[in-house]
């Protein structure tokens, strides 16, 4: 299939160039903010801050309402299960959809569907009628939406401000979310604990007319033009082979799927750590959260730095991320547990971001929804299958036991994966001296004098 005009996307890396060469004179760092210079990507930006703090806020509401009138734990478990289950179920269906229609479109759809289900609630419970079955029902169409939603807002961002700047707006993107994780829980459980969670509902419908406003508001002229997949038969089979055929996009989603299931279970983690092992309460948990929110800031802040998504940085991330995990498992107080949850999340968002625009830097654009679908499947998809697992170690041998294998899972993954895409790449690992600083790099077999100045 033909990847369309240049303009539209990067070639796709292959193994050598993402382990070994230094980035191109046109892949030079770029400032932090530089993507929020289009004028398009700049209203999408916009439009997220105020929506994201929406959706952690209903989070949070949606939460405690069901906590409420069921007083089950598990009810809670089935409304996070509910609102999953169709991205498992519908996930690669949606990215099919996506590649045929306009993104733009789409997204007038979703985000307006999404704002429906809000308003919808919040009317039931200020109402005083709502019942846990209406929680069900709307935890169930925002996942529908999601389908859509979620594989179209990733590959959109390609549109708005084209390779180049892709990888500096993805990790704006997760700057914007991890920003708003920070911001609207606390929001949240003022306005629940003042005036009640229908409140909050209310305020995450209405959050939605900031995304809605700013894709109204963006020129049509100015996005990169993209070549939709036509409607046919096999375009699901065709997106799964065309991953398959690709090192570069299958070893990186093989990496995030270890990562996100073993490596991500924090809500199972942290909370017995601060019951369990510190004896702290909800405090510290909140604090643990906290911290962790602020590390994922930075390191999507850093992120945006970089000008180019390299496979040796979602490596290093990756080793990085189960090395701190392990660390933290055996950390004897809880300040200095706490103190290790930044650089976890630091890391844990270096691989997120890391994993995110190189797929999509990688892809062929008409191919870009299904494969960004696949991808945000077993990103997501690995918490119901992971928590259950960790549940048991954590039960069967103690947390440490279970944060511990949960980072050394995530470590043996990255360092296999790096070994069998260098080897893939006929590249060897070199350890030397650069700049009087320690260089660890892969280089090529046969450039043996490069290795000697390394």
């Amino acid at each position: 299939m033909s990847s369309g005009s240049g303009a539209d996307s990067a070639p796709a890396p292959t193994t050598h160039e993402t382990l070994a060469e230094p980035p191109a004179a046109g892949a030079r760092k770029s400032s932090m903010f530089s993507s929020l210079k289009v004028r398009n990507y700049r209203l999408f930006f916009m439009g997220q801050v105020v929506s994201n703090i929406g959706t952690w806020m209903q989070r949070i509401a949606q939460d405690w309402l069901v906590l409420s009138l069921t007083g089950s734990a598990t009810a809670v478990g089935v409304t996070t299960a509910l609102q999953f289950l169709p991205m498992l179920l519908f996930g690669l269906y949606g990215g099919v959809l996506v590649d045929r229609l306009p993104k733009r479109r789409t997204l007038l759809f979703t985000q307006s569907a999404m704002a429906l289900t809000g308003i919808a609630l919040a009317v039931l419970t200020l109402s005083g009628h709502v019942q846990v079955w209406h929680v069900y029902v709307a935890a169930f169409a925002v996942g529908l939406a999601t389908v859509l939603d979620n594989p179209a807002r990733q590959t959109f961002v390609s549109e708005m401000v084209g390779p180049d700047q892709l990888q500096n707006a993805v990790s704006l993107n997760s700057a914007n979310f991890q920003s708003a994780r920070l911001v609207g829980p606390a929001v949240a459980g003022v306005m629940i604990t003042g005036v009640g969670t229908g409140w909050a509902f209310l305020f995450n419908g209405l959050s939605f007319v900031a995304p809605l406003a700013g894709l109204l508001l963006m020129r049509s002229r100015d996005l990169h033009a993209v070549e939709r997949a036509p409607r046919g038969k096999g375009q699901l089979r065709e997106g799964l082979q065309y991953v398959a055929g690709r090192p570069e996009l299958i070893w990186t989603i093989v990496l995030v799927g270890f990562v996100s299931t073993f490596g991500f279970n924090f809500p199972v983690y942290l909370s017995a750590f601060a019951d369990d092992v510190f004896h702290a309460g909800a405090g510290s948990y909140s604090l643990f959260n906290t911290l962790m929110a602020v590390g994922s800031l930075a390191g999507a802040l850093l992120a945006a730095r970089r000008g180019t998504a390299r496979m040796r940085v979602l490596v290093a991330g990756a080793v990085a991320f189960g090395t701190m995990e392990i660390v933290a498992s055996m950390a004897p107080s809880l300040w200095l547990f706490a103190l290790l949850m930044a650089p976890i999340g630091m890391f844990g968002m270096t691989v997120n971001v890391t994993a995110n625009s190189s797929v999509q830097l990688s892809t062929d654009p008409a191919m870009r929804g299904r494969v960004m679908a696949l991808y945000m499947m077993v990103f997501m998809g690995g918490a119901p299958i992971g928590a259950p697992i960790a549940g048991w170690i954590t039960d069967a041998y103690g947390v440490r036991a279970g944060l511990a294998a949960g980072g050394v899972v995530s470590a043996v993954a990255a360092v296999t994966i790096g070994l069998v895409l260098a080897r893939m790449g006929n590249l060897r690992l070199s350890v030397g001296w650069h700049h009087g600083h320690p260089s660890v790099r892969f280089v090529p077999r046969e450039n043996r004098e490069l290795a000697a100045v390394a």
